[in-house]
């Protein structure tokens, strides 16, 4: 007996490994696997020539534009400086989009008025495409640079107030009434009870509304925009340039799956109890 309690008592068995968690284990090797062969898809199509080079370029005239555009420039500007155009409209619409939808999230959560004033607006412009209230915003603010950033704010600030407030609904109400027993006030619980037990969601929004940011940033760099990598691809389809849009596209997503790591590794560090209790 006390030879199996010390064969089976050697390690502990972690949460979900005994019968096996739905969906545990680690999936980067497949995720490299999958981008392998899709790469190696793209070179045999391309080489073989089973698709004319106008629909789809190779690799290496995706990497020459690349080169290209880093050094003499693409429609009037370098990638740099499209890149950095793009960047500070989507990061500056997705901070503002933090600091407002979030607070309006939580107090939707926690107060019934607020919930009542805001859900309406927000649950009929949510689904709308960026792209349909495009031009009233033009009207409104004419075509600088702030109604570029305020078309994804708009975008972003939906789906985040929608998590943070489907975060604070999420709560366990045990653990609100312990809180209370214990002598906390409203404020307290909120802030440390409440929000904390919020936070999952929230980072679930963040991750979702910086998406939508994304694929709203070539909407709203339509809008009389002289650089960024929406308006580059735009500028590039005009002209058949395949090449300059895919590379275009290509640049975006390293953007965007390097910003949603760190949002993932920040979760990490934040809510290092997620998934253990």
């Amino acid at each position: 007996m006390h030879r199996r309690a010390s064969f089976f008592g050697a390690r502990p068995a972690a949460p979900g490994k005994v019968y096996g968690a739905p969906g545990a284990g680690h999936s980067s090797h497949i995720s490299l696997i999958t981008s392998a062969v899709l790469i190696g898809l793209w070179f045999l199509v391309t080489s073989m020539e089973w698709v004319k080079p106008l629909f789809l370029p190779s690799p290496q005239a995706v990497y020459a534009k690349f080169i290209a555009a880093m050094t003499d420039g693409v429609a009037g500007s370098t990638l740099a400086e499209h890149a950095a155009a793009s960047l500070s409209r989507v990061f500056g619409a997705f901070f503002l989009a933090c600091a407002t939808a979030i607070p309006v999230g939580i107090l939707m959560g926690v107060n019934r008025y607020a919930r009542g004033i805001f859900d309406p607006p927000i649950e009929f412009y949510r689904p709308l495409p960026p792209l349909a209230y495009l031009p009233l915003v033009i009207i409104w603010f004419g075509i600088g640079e702030f109604p570029k950033i305020f078309l994804i704010y708009l975008a972003i600030f939906a789906p985040m107030a929608i998590a943070a407030r489907a975060g604070v609904r999420s709560v366990s109400i045990e653990q609100i009434h312990a809180a209370y027993a214990m002598g906390g006030t409203p404020t307290q619980v909120i802030l440390h009870v409440i929000l904390k037990a919020a936070l999952p969601e929230i980072f679930t929004g963040m991750r979702i509304g910086i998406g939508v940011g994304w694929t709203t940033l070539v909407a709203a760099e339509m809008v009389a925009a002289d650089r960024g990598l929406g308006f580059m691809v735009l500028n590039a389809a005009q002209f058949l340039a395949s090449d300059t849009v895919i590379m275009g596209i290509v640049v975006i997503g390293i953007f965007a799956f390097a910003f949603d790591l760190l949002v993932r590794y920040l979760e990490r560090l934040a809510i290092p109890w997620k998934g253990r209790i």
